[in-house]
């Protein structure tokens, strides 16, 4: 083993692991005192870390269990960018609420870095230990804000619910072993080739399933998401529901495509009734929300359902779609959140749909920003920038799979239609309903939060426009096995349709 090689193949994880090492020393001497340094020191890691995995060329690092390829490349960089606007949004937010603590910058790391693993990893064990070091992280984070009942129950639900799918994911992995003898994505592919399924890899691929669906929030493994996401704090539901959504699927699409290639009669069905009631429930429960933030949750469970049917196309455009989307809809989502935190008050007030009404009239550039973040999240042409390709590539990738997904693209639109029901709700409010006269008067939007709204409302819009950029990147970011397609399998660019 060259053990150099596999040091320079995961650089961008050693920056954030002895990064985080580094600030946690730091605050552990300095105290509370030093959150404001630690903030600054895990933006400047985390972007270290993404230049990293932008320059290291293609690799695999101790025996194939990591892999470096353009489709991590491009993961990474929508999660890394994810966990600095997290940082920069979270600072503000804790100082606002009298509890900030030097912790927070060096668990957003930690939880980035096992994220980072997920998106790299190429065997069982590898995507094991990754996801269960953003877990650990993250039901710290949930429960971040100790005097808070509505946090602390938040973390000690995830807690309970993320061990138990975790546990189920780790028995799926063990039958999986069990039946192939190798922890290898590509061993495993290799076996069920030469010698087919059978009852332990179904039940396997079943529990696996079932845990991985669980960090998505497919339904039926979503009940845990709207009681979560509304009570942790607001930067650190935004942080869950992007970063680690985005995580969550492209270890899921990796291992599908990767792990299970000649067992598509074992778990296409399965993936198939998740996207279809994922779907249909997150919308539905969605439409009835009169808190943000738990509409925002129902929202994301949606996406989760749109997300899978690019998994369940199952080629390389459904590969590209999935990218695009991620980041077309992380940009949407932390940049909506962002606007949840500007309206917001001190003990996580003020975040009904009535609160948001006459937005225009007191911060108009604010409420421009949500409206382009509602119209991208329904997919709304112009106005809503990437949120329309995305959803239309989605719609390509099922109608061009191999066996053409039909029914699920007739869902995906019909629930995107539904979906209009509480995006453009949003929008109401804000233009076309009166600011109450007790409505309490608005803080200055703080520098941090205004740059990851604005930011993220501007590349939505110029994307929008000009989608073909991202489009080819997202075209071109396949995992490694299925970099070469056989011939006749869709066409790997969506930078023309």
């Amino acid at each position: 083993m060259n053990i150099q090689n596999d040091l320079y193949v995961l650089m961008p994880e050693l920056i954030l692991a002895v990064g985080a090492l580094l600030l946690l020393l730091i605050g552990a001497f300095r105290g509370d005192k030093s959150a404001n340094t630690l903030t600054i020191l895990s933006v400047f890691l985390i972007g270290a870390s993404a230049y990293a995995s932008m320059v290291i060329g293609d690799g695999t690092a101790f025996h194939g269990a990591f892999v470096m390829d353009s489709f991590a490349r491009f993961t990474k960089a929508v999660i890394l960018w994810s966990s600095a606007a997290c940082v920069l949004m979270a600072h503000r937010f804790f100082s606002l609420e009298k509890s900030e603590r030097f912790e927070l910058p060096v668990l957003i790391v930690l939880a980035s870095l096992g994220m980072s693993l997920m998106v790299s990893a190429n065997n069982f064990i590898a995507l094991y230990m990754g996801l269960e070091l953003q877990s650990l992280a993250l039901y710290v984070l949930a429960a971040f804000n100790r005097d808070s009942v509505r946090s602390s129950e938040a973390g000690l639900k995830y807690f309970v619910l993320g061990s138990l799918s975790s546990g189920m994911m780790l028995y799926g992995i063990s039958m999986i072993y069990g039946y192939a003898g190798t922890m290898d994505f590509t061993g495993v592919a290799h076996v069920i080739k030469s010698s087919g399924s059978n009852i332990g890899l179904t039940f396997g691929i079943v529990f696996l399933l079932a845990g991985l669906a669980f960090k998505i929030s497919a339904v039926p493994f979503h009940m845990w998401t709207p009681d979560v996401y509304e009570g942790a704090p607001t930067p650190i539901t935004a942080y869950m529901a992007a970063a680690v959504k985005a995580a969550a699927f492209a270890a899921l699409l990796r291992v599908w495509r990767e792990a299970f290639p000649g067992a598509l009669v074992s778990w296409h069905l399965a993936l198939w009734w998740l996207a279809v009631l994922t779907m249909v429930v997150g919308n539905l429960v969605a439409l009835a929300q009169k808190n943000i933030k738990r509409m925002l949750a129902y929202s994301s469970i949606a996406h989760a359902g749109y997300l899978l049917v690019a998994v369940v196309a199952n080629s390389q455009l459904g590969t590209a779609a999935f990218l695009f989307y991620v980041l077309a809809y992380t940009l949407a989502t932390m940049g909506a959140f962002g606007v949840v935190i500007a309206v917001g008050e001190p003990g996580e007030r003020h975040q009904q749909l009535s609160d948001f009404a006459g937005l225009w009239t007191v911060r108009p550039w604010l409420a421009g920003a949500m409206a382009v973040f509602m119209l991208a999240l329904l997919g709304f042409p112009i106005a809503g920038g990437m949120g329309f390709f995305a959803k239309w590539y989605v719609l390509q990738a099922a109608l061009n799979a191999t066996h053409p997904e039909t029914s699920l693209a007739v869902v995906l639109v019909l629930t995107s239609v539904l979906s209009a029901g509480y995006y453009l709700a949003v929008v109401m409010a804000m233009f076309m309903r009166p600011r109450s006269a007790d409505a309490p008067a608005l803080r200055p939007v703080r520098t941090p939060t205004f740059l990851v709204v604005y930011a993220s409302a501007i590349i939505l819009l110029f994307f929008g426009i000009f989608p073909g950029g991202f489009a080819a990147l997202a075209g071109n970011s396949m995992p490694t096995i299925t970099a070469s397609a056989p011939a006749g399998s869709p066409p790997t660019s969506m930078a023309g349709r």
